[in-house]
């Protein structure tokens, strides 16, 4: 059987495609499990632990990241503000996660893990959003823990050297939400 990918990200292991970004994370976290320099895996060992981890990273995908993606793809202004409402919505639970968590300031306590991974690849979005309108999907005033938290990530030496350059990626959403409001004016 082969599996093919469509569209969305890929990551090929053995010439055999994985696909979907949360995925490949796991998929590298267990496949490459004996880290070199001693750092610890990013899904927990602990059962519970493990699917707690899961669960969140499922739930930025679908209630955090779907409507807010879509407000870069929204036709009118009352479209982008229904779609960042529901985004700013789900980031509340999130905060409540690293109220009630562990010690450390990460999704994965002192080191980061899964979920920081996850979360962290959409730091520079999360700028340029700000960039772009002003919204801001983690207010520092109604989400403080988490604004701190994209701080301390953006900080981590790993994530610098990956994370895309806030600059370009306002350039390209700017591009995106043109062809959009392009379709929809030609409509």
């Amino acid at each position: 059987m082969t599996l093919r990918c469509r569209g969305g990200d890929f990551w090929v292991a053995h010439m055999r495609p994985v696909c979907e970004s949360h995925i490949i994370v796991q998929y590298i976290d267990e496949a490459f499990a004996a880290a070199a320099d001693g750092s610890p895996p990013l899904l927990p060992a602990d059962p519970y632990e493990r699917a707690t981890a899961l669960f969140w990273a499922a739930y930025i995908d679908d209630k955090v990241l779907k409507p807010w993606r879509r407000v870069f793809s929204a036709r009118t202004d009352e479209e982008r503000a229904e779609w960042m409402g529901q985004a700013v919505a789900a980031v509340g639970a999130l905060e409540g996660v690293l109220a009630g968590g562990k010690e450390g300031g990460f999704f994965g306590g002192d080191s980061v893990g899964y979920v920081d991974v996850l979360l962290g690849g959409n730091v520079p979005w999360v700028r340029a959003t700000t960039a772009i309108s002003g919204g801001e999907l983690f207010d520092a005033a109604r989400t403080p823990l988490l604004a701190t938290w994209m701080e301390r990530f953006g900080e981590l030496d790993a994530a610098k050297a990956v994370i895309q350059d806030v600059d370009k990626v306002v350039d390209y959403a700017k591009m995106i939400m043109a062809l959009f409001a392009a379709g929809s004016a030609a409509r």
